[in-house]
Formats: C-alpha cells, sequence, structure tokens
C-alpha cells in the first residue's frame, strides 16, 4: 500500500480546484489558495513529480459522441498465474471499449467498465473479449440504465 503524500491545506485547496477545472489559470489558482503564482506553480510541480497529479484531460459525455451505452462486465477467472494476468492486461490495454478495469477482491476477480454504441458493438466486443482472454470461468454483463452521479473529483 503506498504512503499518504504529506499534503498540507494549500495542497489540498489546489488539488479541490484543479479537479473542478484544471483549465483555471496559474494565476486564478494562485489568488484562490492565498498565493503568489511562483510558490502555486512549484506546489503543482512537486504534486506532478510526486505521482499525485497524473494528469489533466477534458471530460467528455459520452452520449454525445455516440457512446450512450455503459456496461460493467464482471469476470471469473480460473487462472490466477502471473502469466494469465499479464496477457489478460495486454488483451484488455488493446480493447478501446474498456474505460476501467479493477481487479477486486471477492467472488468477482475483475470489473470493466464498457463504453459502446449500441448492442450490436458490445456483442462484438463480448464476442472479442471471450475469444482473446482464455481460462474465464463466467463473465456478467450488467447495462446501466441511469448514471446517477458521476466524478473524478475525490474528496480531498
Amino acid at each position: 500500500m503506498a504512503a499518504q503524500a504529506e499534503l498540507d491545506r494549500t495542497d489540498r485547496a489546489i488539488l479541490r480546484l484543479l479537479q473542478q477545472d484544471a483549465s483555471r489559470s496559474l494565476a486564478e489558482i494562485a489568488a484562490e489558495v492565498g498565493l503568489t503564482p511562483t510558490p502555486c506553480w512549484k506546489r503543482i510541480r512537486r504534486m506532478e513529480q510526486a505521482g499525485i497529479i497524473t494528469g489533466r484531460v477534458a471530460l467528455v459525455d459520452p452520449a454525445r459522441v455516440g457512446l450512450p451505452i455503459s456496461v460493467f462486465v464482471a469476470l471469473e477467472t480460473g487462472d490466477h498465474s502471473a502469466a494469465w494476468i499479464a496477457r489478460f492486461a495486454e488483451a484488455v490495454e488493446r480493447m478501446p471499449e474498456v474505460v476501467e478495469c479493477w481487479r477486486l477482491g471477492g467472488d468477482v476477480d475483475y470489473l470493466l467498465r464498457v463504453v459502446v454504441p449500441d448492442m450490436a458493438a458490445f456483442d462484438a466486443f463480448y464476442r472479442r473479449l471471450t475469444a482473446e482472454v482464455p481460462s474465464l470461468r463466467k463473465v456478467t454483463s450488467r447495462f446501466a440504465m441511469e448514471r446517477v452521479k458521476a466524478t473524478t473529483a475525490l474528496p480531498i
């Protein structure tokens, strides 16, 4: 387990602001947290170098770009070897429909979040998944009806 980074109140305020809108200017962020731009920039750079800030992206509405269907796919495997895990990770990496992949504890081994334009595309994805990933014991798909909450912001 990774150690928690040493973040003071100002670092946390900067992170909250960046999570809300990473396109804010440095001057705006600095003013909000009570710093001048140079020390604010140094804090942001330090958090980037420490891996706390891992990137800055634009968030896109899936439905507005033709990907209205979200499917949560639970996978159970009979093989937990290092070689299988590596092959699985490589296969999932090649599948652009998979936007998240989590290894879990409990009765399900992996959970994928898949986005597709329609059921035919999901069927094609499902067939590719089961063909490319050996040793799957069980594949269960759950189709999202409505997104009630979605955020990328952590409660810092």
